[in-house]
């Protein structure tokens, strides 16, 4: 059976191969013209044998020579890729169906792979590792048709196989999640886990199906689960040894990307509530020194600016309130913290006119803001009172520094 397919392209055999697939060999047998149509009874003019050879014709026919049409040659270089130990022609199955599967074509890929284990039962090959990759690689083409059942089945012959075997236990999981089999799923993510802690798509898994098992089971379903296999050192061991893919290589380096990226999340929200906290309690030097730590992991937070800008404000910090202020707002133009407090740190530096100026702004964005209403008095009296004098009064910050 796994002989059938051997013939090499270009080979004379039946119209259209085993299977019904279209012939690849670009010979015939001579009857039709390079316009497709059949050549009975239509004269030739006569041309030297010079014409004829110089375009590609012969000279056995009376009645006039036939073109012959050339097509590009096609590189089947990669069926004689090295696949294990398998015996040529059933290594050579071994290749079609992976260069199939690449192609997308993974219904004629499952054939090639299935000719090829039924080729090993008839030529009695026991090899359990290349036998292994054809049930894996045959229930990868289950999976992306969408059939988890023979999936499963396949992997799990794999896994007889060769236990702890990484690619059938992650792809018997995914079959599992796809058919809600969520139990069954986390164990084997958390057993391809043990094996290799880089793999992603495990990880992700597992977090979402976490989720699943507690809104189905409760706080107990942990309790539920199958009994999750230790895998021996051995074999985490060789796995470890192997030498690592190009891929493998990438998404190891994306997910200690995104487990960094996680832990400066959580160290940046970390200080910015200790700031809060700091802040409430009026140690504003020791919130402000909160808040320029959190910059240093996200220096675009605007509500971080706007907060240490309070802490500025209450230790008299007035320039430095208002560049915070500045660098808020060019993060959000109209946020109207940035705005009240900027006006409260001019009032500090005695520029009452820019003071009112913001808070005039503040109450455009929203008239409601009583705070600005009552600022706005208070500046606006300063403003006239240092016009009038010539010279301006040494300012006093509110408490309220917050809208």
């Amino acid at each position: 059976m796994g002989n059938a397919q051997e013939k090499p392209p270009g080979g004379g055999g039946a119209a259209g191969g085993a299977g019904g697939r279209p012939d690849q060999s670009t010979g015939g047998s001579g009857s039709r013209s390079r316009g497709g149509g059949v050549n009975v009874g239509k004269p030739h003019s006569p041309r030297s044998p010079e014409e004829r050879l110089g375009n590609g014709t012969q000279e056995n026919s009376p009645g006039g020579a036939q073109e012959v049409q050339h097509s590009p040659a096609v590189d089947t270089s990669y069926l004689d890729a090295p696949a294990g130990s398998l015996p040529p022609h059933l290594g050579r199955l071994k290749n079609e169906g992976n260069h199939l599967f690449k192609h997308g074509q993974f219904g004629d890929a499952l054939d090639k792979y299935s000719q090829a284990i039924d080729g090993c039962a008839q030529a009695g090959i026991d090899n359990p590792e290349d036998l292994c990759i054809l049930y894996s690689n045959r229930a990868a083409c289950y999976l992306k048709d969408g059939n988890s059942t023979d999936c499963i089945q396949d992997c799990t012959k794999a896994l007889e196989l060769q236990p702890y075997s990484l690619k059938p236990l992650l792809r018997r999981a995914m079959a599992y999640e796809s058919l809600e089999r969520y139990r069954k799923a986390y164990v084997d993510y958390k057993t391809v886990l043990q094996i290799d802690t880089g793999v992603q798509a495990a990880h992700d898994s597992v977090h979402r199906i976490t989720k699943l098992l507690i809104e189905q089971d409760g706080t107990q379903w942990r309790e539920k689960l199958p009994e999750i296999p230790v895998v021996p050192l051995s074999v985490q061991q060789q796995h470890r040894e192997k030498p690592v893919s190009i891929e493998q290589a990438k998404a190891r380096a994306a997910r200690a990307a995104q487990e960094e990226a996680r832990r400066q999340e959580a160290h940046f929200t970390l200080l910015k509530q200790e700031g809060n906290d700091l802040v409430k309690k009026g140690q504003f030097q020791e919130a402000l020194e909160k808040y320029t730590q959190s910059l240093t992991i996200k220096p675009n937070e605007c509500a971080v600016f706007t907060n240490r800008a309070i802490c500025f404000l209450r230790l008299n910090r007035f320039a430095e309130a208002k560049q915070d202020c500045d660098s808020a707002l060019q993060l959000e133009p109209s946020n109207k913290k940035a705005f009240y407090r900027r006006a409260l740190a001019y009032k500090g530096l005695k520029d009452y006119l820019s003071a009112s100026s913001d808070l005039q702004e503040v109450l455009q964005l929203d008239p409601n803001v009583r705070e600005a209403e009552q600022e706005l008095e208070v500046v606006t009296s300063l403003l006239r009172q240092s016009l009038m004098d010539g010279t301006a009064q040494a300012p006093r910050v509110r408490n309220g520094t917050g809208l």
